[in-house]
């Protein structure tokens, strides 16, 4: 129940039917008041300077974006850099230190799925989850990080930062409940629109492939996927930050007579520790130089 409804509000917000193009159209008068409170919430915050360079990656509406890699990729650039997120999914609360210098310190149930991407993927970097984004960066600068990464906060402008804003294709552009923006880009407030294929783009690899691999994901909009695919013999969608469990992949293996199961790296930081044969998807990102020059400090 949970995963048709999680698609059909994807569907809803991104390539709407018939239907849901008059639901959100019944439904503009909830989200013109909407976007005037986010509007009004803007105004009335003041930005903080905490004495670092501090930069927000994230997009303006709800589902993934893409976000993670291009953080990823820019967060390279630095010796000291910390990556601030959320944490959504996790089984925990408050504000945990996924790694440090001396490496990773939970698991992937502390820490949610993205956390522990970063933590994988920046051996250099200080990983760091907790609602509270103010508490996180005090907690970086006193790790001797030089630069902080927020994962998804241009909302957050009682904050002084820079935002960058990947651009996201959708037929339906009104704010919630009518449309999937969280928040406009306001007039007075900066931020790089970035679009993948201009500003950035993405390099494919497949690591430990098979001969019949059934594709297993949950993320958001997976079909964003098909086009870096290998050949699969099954796809199976699940809702975004879904927890997997031994039992139902081994069940997908069983069904499909699948030689492996195909994954994106959000999806291996919660299969790895279960013994099941996995084929990655690793999605990497290359940034035009021109972007890299306008947030490297």
């Amino acid at each position: 129940m949970k995963k048709a409804l999680v698609f059909w509000v994807e569907k809803y917000f991104y390539n709407p039917n018939l239907l849901q193009k008059l639901l959100s159209y019944l439904l503009l008068p909830l989200s013109w008041l909407y976007c005037f409170i986010m509007y009004l919430r803007f105004r009335l915050k003041r930005a903080e300077d905490f004495d670092i360079n501090i930069i927000s990656v994230g997009n303006l509406t709800v589902g993934g974006s893409g976000k993670t890699p291009l953080v990823t990729a820019l967060a390279q650039k630095y010796a000291k850099p910390a990556v601030i997120l959320r944490g959504y999914g996790r089984k925990s609360s408050g504000m945990i230190v996924v790694k440090d210098e001396n490496g990773i310190l939970c698991d992937v149930d502390k820490s949610g799925d993205e956390a522990m991407i970063y933590a994988k993927k920046l051996s250099h970097a200080v990983v760091i989850v907790s609602e509270n984004r103010k508490t996180a960066i005090h907690k970086a600068k006193e790790l001797g990080c030089e630069v902080i990464f927020l994962d998804d906060a241009y909302s957050k402008h009682n904050i002084k930062k820079k935002d960058i804003l990947i651009h996201v294709e959708t037929q339906n552009n009104f704010c919630l409940p009518s449309g999937p923006y969280r928040e406009r880009l306001w007039q007075s407030k900066e931020a790089l629109i970035v679009q993948e294929g201009i500003d950035f783009t993405r390099e494919v690899h497949v690591q430990n492939p098979t001969q019949k691999m059934s594709l297993v994901t949950a993320i958001a909009r997976p079909q964003r996927l098909d086009e870096y695919l290998p050949p699969v013999i099954a796809k199976h969608y699940f809702e975004d930050h879904h927890n997997f469990t031994k039992e139902e992949l081994e069940a997908i293996l069983q069904k499909d007579k699948a030689t492996s199961l195909l994954v994106t790296f959000k999806d291996y930081v919660k299969m790895e520790t279960f013994g099941l044969p996995l084929s990655l998807l690793d999605l990497e990102v290359k940034v035009k130089e021109d972007v890299v020059k306008k947030f490297v400090f």
